[in-house]
């Protein structure tokens, strides 16, 4: 665990949520009943009103099941990401000036075909499959997804799944098992984050994770807020859209690598 000494960090000897320990050791944590009954409805009306109002993003094949950009298309939203609950769980681990890197809701459909595994960024310390971590060193967290569901999510309607305490395996998940149900890692099979309206689903950005297939169920519904250390950027708008260049600096950048040098990135994980 961290703490901020003046602008800087250090190791924190504090006492921490159970949620926080559990994903700094295992990579995932459910949170119940962070919303109401009453919040859930509020807030998945003003989501619903947002894809009316707002047309399909980017060109993903999916693109017609997600909106980007919630802190700023609802207020609500903007409320619900700052929950003290969510925030005593990863705060420990990001800092307490962690932000709002990303925040988009999903609307899966009842054939959500689910996704391969993937961690949205990183791993953050890569490192050879016969280095084993030193555990007096606590293993650092860059950022942590939360799904705030606003339906029930159960197995039928396909939940995310995490393979536990693969956030600190340094790797990606292995090529050969993309989409294969039995993946591992130390031995632990994934984990399926089910839960009912209004409760958090937690997990750490290198962690093993994907959508699994729906199977007759509804579908998926939720905000996504992706949180992270304050030195990860903000992806809630594109850098084409925001950043810091000059028109001059713009039109000196032209070829890729001079266009990501100065902060003009393709987008990709995160951003929207």
């Amino acid at each position: 665990m961290i703490r901020r000494i003046g602008k800087n960090l250090g190791l924190s000897v504090d006492d921490v949520p159970d949620e926080s320990r559990q994903l700094q050791t295992d990579g995932y944590t459910m949170l119940r009943g962070v919303l109401s009954a009453a919040e859930v409805d509020a807030l998945g009306a003003q989501i619903l009103a947002v894809f009316a109002d707002f047309g399909e993003e980017r060109t993903r094949g999916d693109k017609a099941e997600f909106r980007y950009e919630m802190i700023n298309r609802s207020a609500l939203c903007q409320e619900a990401i700052g929950k003290q609950a969510i925030l005593d769980a990863i705060e420990p681990l990001l800092g307490d000036d962690c932000h709002v890197i990303a925040n988009t809701a999903w609307l899966n459909p009842p054939e959500f075909g689910g996704g391969p595994w993937h961690c949205d960024a990183g791993p953050h310390v890569p490192r050879p499959a016969d280095v084993p971590w030193d555990d007096r060193i606590p293993y650092p967290v860059f950022a942590i997804g939360a799904h705030i569901l606003l339906r029930d999510c159960e197995i039928a309607d396909g939940p995310t799944a995490v393979v536990p305490g693969s956030n600190r395996s340094g790797r990606l998940a292995p090529r050969g098992h993309m989409t294969d149900p039995e993946l591992t890692y130390d031995g632990r099979p994934p984990v399926l984050l089910t839960g009912d309206a209004g409760d958090v689903a937690l997990f750490v950005s290198d962690a093993w994770h994907r959508g699994t297939p729906a199977s007759g169920g509804r579908g998926r519904f939720f905000l996504q807020v992706h949180y992270g250390r304050r030195d990860i950027a903000q992806r809630i708008r594109t850098t084409s859209e925001v950043h810091h260049l000059s028109p001059e600096a713009l039109a000196r950048a032209v070829t890729p690598r001079q266009r990501s040098l100065a902060g003009l990135h393709d987008p990709y994980f995160y951003d929207a």
